[in-house]
């Protein structure tokens, strides 16, 4: 006869209900805090992504949005959370890897207070300008800011966010300099573009290509290294003034630091669901620019380790100090 110890009862039902907890999951909203204000490309991007899990998983999904503090705020707020999957951070990489350059002190560790899910998607960045502004490719904006050493200025969503950061690079291949004026997002900064309170600036490519395509911007090139199929009479920044030059961002999901592994397994496979899904890819992704990127729990925390002292040395070239 087959015995069996309390222990061992205990050990069996213990890993059942295990089982049946990240089977089961999600059992009540989800909700998917966004470190941005509305309106930008995380976004927009984290609205799309939660209705489609919400479909899947016959539960609400919710995107809080948390602006402020370079994405601190928002950060905070999921590094502190319950470990229970319930409480996601979705955000570009201005919080997982370049803050900890900027700053002295945060409120949370990239690399300890998160487990990574699963990187996103890349998109791809376009540099952008109020159709006043007299310049139609790099090479004019260029020759513009020679000649007007000092006053041209452009804005970003974030000192050293990747819209600083890819201009920070531009300045450095084409040596010159222009004004830099943060914002908290990029949808307030790209407000400032059109109505001319400031000159130009580096957005993802699926924020801006309805104001492109109404007049309000105009694109001057896009940071991909060919020629973007809704605007192909735009020229890539390597092909305009910059050779070599490429500005892409990235989008990744995280949980609480000790979210159980099969719960990050479970969400990391439906989202990977998602964005693998072949109509989802044509008639969203690749319409709004962005470029599936995906993989293991595993692979993303080794992507965030490396992108982490990719961005530090942009950081530290530049000499990006965050006064307050």
């Amino acid at each position: 006869m087959w015995r069996c110890g309390l222990g061992a009862l205990l050990t069996i039902a213990g890993l059942f209900v295990h089982q049946s907890a990240w089977a089961q999951y999600p059992t009540k909203p989800v909700h998917i805090v966004v470190p941005y204000p509305a309106g930008g490309a995380v976004d927009a991007f984290a609205r799309t992504l939660s209705q489609r899990l919400a479909d899947s998983w016959g539960q609400q999904v919710v995107v809080d949005n948390r602006p402020g503090a370079s994405t601190m705020i928002g950060a905070e707020q999921v590094a502190k959370a319950p470990a229970d999957g319930y409480t996601l951070l979705l955000t570009a990489e201005l919080t997982l890897v370049t803050v900890p350059h900027l700053h002295e002190k945060i409120p949370y560790d990239p690399l300890k207070d998160f487990a990574p899910i699963t990187a996103l998607v890349s998109a791809t960045q376009a540099l952008v300008a109020n159709p006043s502004l007299p310049v139609t490719t790099v090479k004019d904006l260029v020759a513009l800011a020679k000649s007007k050493p000092g006053e041209l200025t452009y804005g970003s969503f974030g000192i050293g966010s990747t819209g600083h950061l890819n201009m920070e690079m531009l300045q450095a291949m084409t040596g010159v300099r222009f004004n830099h004026i943060p914002y908290n997002g990029a949808g307030p900064a790209m407000t400032d573009v059109i109505g001319g309170h400031i000159g130009f600036m580096f957005a993802a490519l699926s924020i801006v290509q309805g104001n492109v395509k109404a007049g309000k911007l105009r694109m001057i090139g896009v940071g991909s290294n060919h020629r973007n199929s809704e605007f192909p009479d735009v020229p890539t920044i390597s092909e305009s003034g910059a050779p070599g030059f490429e500005a892409k961002s990235w989008f990744g999901l995280v949980a609480p630091a000790g979210t159980p592994p099969d719960i990050i397994k479970k969400i990391n496979q439906d989202v990977t669901k998602v964005l693998t899904d072949k109509t989802f890819a044509k008639e969203y992704l690749a319409a709004q620019g962005l470029e599936p990127i995906l993989g293991t729990p595993e692979q993303f925390a080794a992507f965030i380790r490396s992108e982490t002292i990719r961005w530090g040395k942009v950081v530290k070239d530049a000499k990006i100090v965050v006064t307050k």
